[in-house]
């Protein structure tokens, strides 16, 4: 049993595995056909994006009626990234430096992907999003923004997996570059 959900109680979480990795949109497209509430969560399930912070996102979205309310580690009090090594700091950094540069999309952290979206936001946004990889997560943001989409941030604490390795590496960051340009092109 897990302390999510209780005997006698209605299920608030369920997991629904795929068949071998397909990709992040993919596996979004995936998880809305069961999501019934009126809003999605999306985190990582390895404890890097912790539960503990949905209160927080849950407030924010609350406070303004925001569409989407996403955690941020690089701004805000109590933010911050742990467990990683200063080329991988400064690889996430340059990331989003590189992103707001180009693409102005007015939020600190858009290669994070710890967020609360409204549902219809979230299939709307999906529904416009072409690019794969490692960039679905910046298109993302930068449409919901150019749509006009109402987005707040939340400062988060993210913890290092410690089983696994991490899917940036060298090809990740040069198509991460090529992304950010054809984005920029597109939006």
């Amino acid at each position: 049993m897990n302390v999510y959900n209780q005997p006698k109680q209605p299920q608030r979480i369920q997991l629904q595995p795929r068949a071998g990795k397909l990709g992040l949109g993919t596996a979004y497209v995936h998880g809305l056909k069961f999501a019934t509430g009126n809003f999605v969560i999306i985190m990582d399930a390895d404890f890097s994006h912790h539960p503990s912070a949905l209160p927080q996102f849950i407030a924010k979205q609350k406070e303004g009626n925001y569409d989407i309310v996403t955690g941020t580690r690089y701004a805000g009090q109590g933010c911050g990234v742990y467990g990683w090594d200063l080329k991988r700091k400064l690889v996430s950094r340059g990331a989003n430096l590189l992103a707001d540069t180009v693409l102005r999309p007015g939020v600190s952290d858009l290669t994070g992907s710890y967020r609360l979206y409204k549902k219809e936001v979230l299939e709307k946004v999906i529904a416009s999003t072409t690019s794969k990889g490692y960039t679905f997560q910046m298109e993302m943001m930068v449409r919901a923004k150019a749509m006009g989409y109402k987005v707040a941030e939340c400062p988060i604490t993210f913890v290092d997996r410690v089983y696994g390795d991490s899917k940036l590496g060298g090809d990740e960051i040069v198509e991460y570059a090529k992304g950010v340009f054809g984005l920029w092109t597109k939006v």
